[in-house]
Parts: C-alpha cells; sequence; structure tokens
C-alpha cells in the first residue's frame, strides 16, 4: 500500500480499525475491511505521508499508527529464515536452527 508494490499475503501485514484505531491484524481474520502493508517501517510511512490508509479503509481524518509501527519494528526484529541456518564445522552442510 505505502510503496504501492505487491506481495504475497504472509509477507505483508493486514491493519484493520477498531473502535476508532488502527491496529494491526496478524491473522487476518478481523471482519471489516482492511489494507496491507510491508513488514518495513518506510512502507508505513509512505502510506501515512500519502494519506493512504484512511483512504484505503475508509474512514476520516488520520489515524495513530503506533500499535502497527510497534508490530512491524516487532517483525523486523525476529531474524529471518534464511539467517537461521548455519554451516556444521565437521561436514560443512547447512543445518536449520530452527528446528532445535
Amino acid at each position: 500500500m505505502g510503496c504501492r508494490e505487491q506481495g504475497g499475503r504472509s509477507d505483508l501485514v493486514r491493519v484493520v480499525v477498531v473502535d476508532g484505531l488502527l491496529v494491526p491484524d496478524p491473522r487476518a481474520r478481523a471482519a471489516g475491511r482492511g489494507a496491507w502493508l510491508h513488514p518495513d517501517p518506510v512502507c508505513l510511512d509512505l502510506a501515512e505521508r500519502r494519506r493512504a490508509l484512511p483512504r484505503a479503509l475508509r474512514v476520516p481524518g488520520p489515524l495513530d499508527t503506533r500499535a502497527v509501527r510497534d508490530e512491524i519494528e516487532r517483525r523486523a526484529a525476529r531474524p529471518a529464515p534464511s539467517e537461521l541456518t548455519t554451516v556444521h564445522p565437521r561436514s560443512g552442510a547447512e543445518q536449520d536452527m530452527s528446528t532445535r
């Protein structure tokens, strides 16, 4: 939305308005109109600058994005699956650290 690039559902964060507040919908199951963002602060910044979130969600005025920004930062702090592999010291084979 913010960067106008497409992505897979698993690569994006869905946001919805609940009681007038913009909140993340990590399970993508909340009722009502939702908008999708990349889990990148730059994408959220662009959406705010373009005022895209109120338009996409069809609500008046600016929205408080603190809860969404916290979710995006939490996702950014999590290591990517590619960062969870290491090389076994003896065999040189890669091991997936996420299964340990």
